[in-house]
Parts: structure tokens; sequence; C-alpha cells
């Protein structure tokens, strides 16, 4: 089948995958139609704005309330038996001292071991406490095969997926995305879903909405399915697109853009395996059936996806580097104006014209702090030892900016137009320090030379 979705930002949306499954005129009737049980799925407090209030109302084929008691999940093959920690970690960090020094990060492997979405996550770093619902968690992802018989849940926060390799089917309580390399993806707070890694470019095997599970496990003949990525798990405000000003009316990234999927559903019994991220751990429970059984929905707390292809890229057409912010394409806003919990910042394909301008990013200090990523292509500020599926971390006031080569590159470049193509790279940013896990700071994808890019940057002054 092929996958259809809906346009819009945090639109009020509507869609049943069996006709007549959506009640008229009211939430929760004395009898839902068609024999299903009415819930809501409530992502802020009931009184919240309406401006603000998120919630969506699902008409589904048994409650989510039908599952055994949870216990401490302790499986992850990346762990020892009966260690109830796993790589999957939450904010606050403290084992580890926070260092100013700029960090930078190889790519963490994909196992070779069969491992899926929830035992294939690495924290690297994060800010803020889960339980005072601020700041962020940094994570990479790497695996090879399907949650199979699987569910997830985070409590905790709502998570940002950033592919770098593969494409993910993401099959969720409320539909169905497909989100491979250039695409990112956003999972709300408490929504159950499971991962598998696609091997085309739709569903194709969804049948009387049965799924059959394992085409996400095998390729044609010789095809080893991988995939890589980050995500930034969001414990603050929910993101939103950021305001506009002197913009104007339209740019950045379009509201029109974004997708939320159809109404879809499993339908299945037997014996499945339902996790929770709750309170920073994991948690594990029976249930007998599949969670997915969401056959109607409205409402507007739902996932979605945009293709960061799309993003309306506005720049300088006079002179100067523009601040990064101008690339902003969601972002969670703090308690305090113009800093954010997070801005999600990208630096796509995009023309450079400023005359006497030294067009990539000027060296700099921020008080907000930036973890960078590559999804594909060269970053033009670093195109040596920052390849995709690695990153790097530039905290609060310390300082960064281009290496020797390419300043001395841009330095002495010809100022014609130039087009910057091939190119995707982003930035979780945000207001509080980033403090990088135990195991980003032990790992051996850690590069300690990694100060010396700059230290051949000569004296040019002359009086």
């Amino acid at each position: 089948m092929e996958l259809k979705y809906q346009t819009g930002f945090g639109n009020e949306f509507a869609t049943e995958a069996v006709g007549g499954a959506l009640p008229v005129g009211r939430n929760s009737p004395q009898k839902a139609p068609l024999g299903l049980y009415a819930e809501q799925f409530s992502g802020t407090a009931f009184t919240a704005p309406r401006d603000h209030n998120k919630r969506t109302w699902t008409y589904r084929i048994r409650p989510s309330v039908m599952h055994r008691p949870f216990e401490p999940y302790c499986e992850s093959p990346r762990v020892s038996k009966g260690d109830t920690k796993t790589l999957f970690r939450s904010s606050p960090f403290s084992e580890v001292i926070t260092t100013p020094n700029q960090l930078r990060w190889d790519p963490l492997p994909v196992p070779t071991e069969p491992t899926d979405l929830i035992d294939g996550i690495t924290t690297i770093a994060g800010n803020g406490d889960l339980f005072s619902q601020t700041g962020i968690a940094i994570h990479i992802y790497a695996f090879n095969k399907g949650m199979g018989d699987r569910y997830f849940y985070n409590a905790d926060g709502e998570m940002l997926f950033v592919p770098e390799m593969g494409t993910l089917t993401i099959y969720t309580e409320l539909g169905v995305l497909e989100v491979g390399p250039g695409e990112v993806a956003v999972i709300p707070r408490g929504l159950k879903f499971k991962i598998d890694i696609s091997v085309s470019s739709s569903v194709s095997s969804v049948v009387n909405n049965d799924l059959n599970t394992e085409h996400t496990e095998k390729d044609t003949e010789n095809t080893v399915l991988r995939a890589r990525g980050y995500i930034c798990e969001n414990y603050g405000a929910h993101f939103k697109l950021p305001d506009l000003g002197p913009i104007g009316a339209n740019g950045l990234a379009n509201p029109r853009d974004f997708e939320t999927p159809v109404a879809w559903f499993e339908d299945r019994e037997g014996s499945f395996e339902q996790i929770a991220k709750f309170g920073g751990n994991l948690w594990t429970c029976e249930i007998d059936h599949s969670p997915l059984d969401v056959v109607a929905w409205h409402g507007n707390y739902a996932p979605y996806k945009y293709d960061l292809r799309r993003f309306n890229t506005i720049g300088s057409i006079s002179f100067d580097h523009p601040d990064p912010s101008i690339f902003t394409v969601l972002t969670s806003p703090s308690g305090e104006a113009g800093v954010a919990n997070c801005d999600f910042v990208i630096f796509p394909d995009r023309w450079l014209v400023g005359e006497d301008t030294f067009r990539p990013p000027w060296y700099h200090r921020n008080v907000m702090s930036e973890y960078m990523g590559l999804i594909y292509g060269a970053y033009d500020a670093k195109e040596e030892g920052f390849v995709p599926g690695g990153g790097s971390l530039h905290n609060q006031m310390s300082a960064h900016g281009p290496d020797l080569d390419a300043f001395e590159k841009a330095s002495n470049a010809e100022l014609a137009p130039q087009k910057l193509s091939g190119t995707l790279a982003f930035m979780f940013e945000s207001r509080y320090i980033i403090r990088p896990t135990k195991f980003a700071m032990e790992t051996s994808e850690l590069q300690h030379e990694y100060f010396e890019v700059w230290q051949r940057l000569t004296k040019n002054f002359k009086a």
C-alpha cells in the first residue's frame, strides 16, 4: 500500500481506517462506533489555553490499560545480565566532569549482532532534567533489524529522529511514517510505536491491516539492512515552528510541507512486549495484543515528518554570513525569550553571493550550546574529519569556527556566486550546557586530536 499523509503543522486532523469509526457530534458517546473504545491522548494539561492545547481522541480496539505490570528492562545485549542500566540514558548526567574543550566524534559503528532500535540507542550528551521537564538528550541510533513484536513509548519526552543511513518505517498508534536521510520525524511524548528498516520508498506489505513484519528484515539477496542516525529527545516544550517576524508570512519551513499519517491499525493477538521509557529508566511488560489498534482518530497531537530539502533557505544577498538562527526548522521555547530550550537548525544546499564577505561561518562564542551532526556531504567550515554520522559539541562560550584549510580557502576565494550542493548538516542548539555521557568521553570514536585543526592558524597582524 502506498503511504498517504495529511498535510499541515499542528492542524486539527480527522482520519479513519474503517468508514464509520469516528463518532459524529461528540467525542465520547455512550457506545463508540463499531464496538471501539474511546480514549483521549493528551500532550498538555487539560487547562492549557486553547491555542496551546494538544490532544487527540482515539477509537481503538482495546484500551491502553490492558497490559501486564511493568518490570525493569535489562535484556539489552550491550549490558551485563541483570544490569538495569543501558546505553540509552536520561538527563541529568553527572558521571564525568563537563569540559569546555571542543569535542568531536567519528560515527558509531552499526552493530554486527542482530540489534533493533531500542537496543541500538546510545546516549551521547544532554542537559536539563527530565523530572523538571527541561532540556534535551542527544542520542545516536544504530541498528540492523526491525522491532518485530516489540513496541515502545517514551513518557519522558518527544523524539526528533534525524536519519543518516537507511530508511525507517515508523508504525505508530496513529498511522505509518516512512523517513529516510534528508527527512526528519517527530514522535510525540507517550505515543506507542515500533520501527523497522524499510526496503523501498513505500510500505507494500500491509494487507487487510495485518502487518507482515518479515519484509523489514530482508531485502533483495546479498543486501544488508542498516540504519543509523540521530535523536533529539526533548524534555521541554513541544517543538513548534519559529516565529518569522520581519521575514514576513512565508519562508523557512512552510507548514503545508509537514505530513501526518492517516489512520492505520493492527488487529493482532498473541504474545508481545511493550517497552516504556519512564523516569529515565526502561521498563518492559507483556501484552496480549498489538497496541497499534487505533482504527480512527481526530485531534492535533500526532506524529509528523518533514523533508528538509523543502526548507526555504534565506541568506544574505549583500554581505556577511547570516546568523545560524535563520536556518531554524523547529524550536522548543524556554521560559525566557530569545534563548530556546532547543532549536533544530539545518545547513542545506544554498547559494552564497555575499560581496567582500568571509562566507563560511565566522569564528564565534555562543551563549547557546551546539551539538552538530552531518547527514550527507561535507560541511563548508570543516571539510576534513567531520563526516556523516559523526558529531561535534561546542558548549556554551567555547570558541569554535573554521579550520585552517577552510579559512585559507575562503579568505582567498574569488567571490563569484557559489552554490553549495549535496550537503546537509544540522545543529541541536540549547540554552543549557550540554553534558557528555561517560560513554561519549571514553569511546574510541572520540577524536582526541580535534583541537589540532585550529593550531596551525597563523598570526597575520601587520601594524
